[in-house]
C-alpha cells in the first residue's frame, strides 16, 4: 500500500494467488483450496497444529487497515487471482469481489461464475507467460466465447502481448497493464530506472462506482516501459491532451514550422515522414515541418491500437 502511494497510484488492487502456488504454501505453510490437479486441499498443513482454516480475505483487510492508518487518499479494490494450469486453463483476476473464499470451486468454469455472481469483473492474465505462443487454448477460447471474460492483460511487467489488443476489440474487453509484482517496486522498477506498470482508467471521479463504470465501458489504456496500448480514440485523445502544437514560422510556399511541446511525463516516439524516429521527451519541445498544404502527419510508435498498428496523428493549424 505504501509503495503504491509513493509510486503515485490513485487505485490499487491486490490480487494474490489463491491456488497452486509454491510461495503461498512455503511462506504460510498452507496448501491451496484447489491445486493444478484440481484436488481440493483447503487446510493449513502444520505438523503440530492440526488443521486450521485459512482466511484468504485477510490480506485485503490488512491492506485496508494500512490505508486507514496512513491516510493516503487512495482507493483499494478487492480481488484475487485464479491461477491453475497455465498451459491449459490460464490465469484470471477477479476484480470487485466481495468474498474471496466464496469464489473457488473445483470446476474452473464455476469459479468464474461464482466471482461474476458477486459482481466481479474477470480479467485474463498474462496469456503468454511461460508459453511458446500467445494463441488461446481450447479452454480460454471457450471462456471468451461464453462471455465470461471482461478484460485482458495486455502488459505484464516488462512483457507485452500485442495480439491481445485484437482480442479486446473482437470481444469488447477492457485492457490492462499490471506489475504482477512478487517483490518490492523499488527493487523491480525504480532501481532499474523505469516507472511501474499502470492501467490508466478514465473515470469521472475517484470512487468505486465511477471506476467500475469506466472499466465496464472500456475506458482504459495499458502502460508499461514507455509503451501505451488500447483503444485508438483514447490513445488519440490522450496524445492530443498531452502535446501542445503551435505555429512558429510559415514559408511563402505554405510550409509551416510547428512546435510540438510534450506537457506530459510520457516519452512519445514520433516517426515524422521517412526519417528515423525521434523522441519527444517529457516537458520538452521540438519542431517539425508540414507539407505545402499545411498538414503534418506522423506515427506515434509507442502507442499501439492493434497488434500491427501504431497511432497516426494528423495536425492542421
Amino acid at each position: 500500500v505504501t509503495e503504491a502511494w509513493v509510486d503515485g497510484l490513485d487505485i490499487l488492487a491486490i490480487t494474490d494467488h489463491y491456488e497452486g502456488q509454491r510461495g503461498v504454501k512455503n511462506f504460510f505453510r498452507v496448501t491451496a483450496p484447489y491445486n493444478e490437479d484440481n484436488q481440493p486441499t483447503k487446510y493449513l498443513s502444520a505438523k503440530d497444529a492440526g488443521t486450521v482454516k485459512v482466511d484468504f480475505n485477510r490480506i485485503h483487510r490488512e491492506a485496508e487497515k494500512q490505508l486507514e492508518k496512513s491516510g493516503y487518499p487512495m482507493l483499494l479494490i478487492k480481488g484475487c487471482e485464479m491461477a491453475r494450469n497455465k498451459e491449459k486453463l490460464g490465469h484470471y483476476n477477479a476484480l470487485f469481489v466481495k468474498d474471496i473464499e466464496a469464489v473457488f470451486d473445483k470446476d474452473p468454469y464455476q469459479c468464474i461464475r461464482n466471482a461474476r455472481a458477486q459482481g466481479a469483473l474477470i480479467m485474463h492474465n498474462h496469456p503468454g507467460w511461460r508459453r511458446t505462443s500467445v494463441e488461446q487454448t481450447e479452454t480460454e477460447h471457450a471462456f471468451y466465447n461464453a462471455g465470461l471474460i471482461d478484460g485482458v492483460e495486455v502488459m505484464n511487467g516488462s512483457s507485452f502481448y500485442p495480439l491481445t489488443i485484437d482480442w479486446a476489440k473482437q470481444h469488447n474487453l477492457f485492457v490492462s497493464s499490471n506489475t504482477d509484482i512478487h517483490d518490492g517496486t523499488a527493487e523491480t522498477y525504480r532501481i532499474n530506472g523505469v516507472r511501474r506498470n499502470m492501467t490508466l482508467i478514465f473515470a469521472k471521479d475517484q470512487s468505486v462506482e465511477s471506476l467500475r463504470e469506466a472499466v465496464v465501458a472500456h475506458r482504459t489504456l495499458a502502460y508499461s516501459c514507455g509503451t501505451l496500448a488500447g483503444d485508438e480514440q483514447l490513445l488519440r485523445d490522450l496524445f492530443l491532451a498531452s502535446v501542445k502544437v503551435s505555429i512558429v514560422a510559415e514559408a511563402s510556399n505554405g510550409v509551416k514550422t510547428l512546435l510540438l511541446t510534450n506537457m506530459s511525463s510520457v516519452d512519445y516516439i514520433l516517426r515524422l515522414g521517412n526519417g528515423n524516429p525521434v523522441v519527444l521527451s517529457p516537458f520538452s519541445s521540438r519542431t517539425a515541418k508540414t507539407n505545402k498544404e499545411g498538414v503534418l502527419r506522423f506515427e506515434v510508435e509507442n502507442c499501439w491500437h492493434s497488434s500491427q498498428e501504431q497511432l497516426m496523428i494528423e495536425v492542421k493549424l
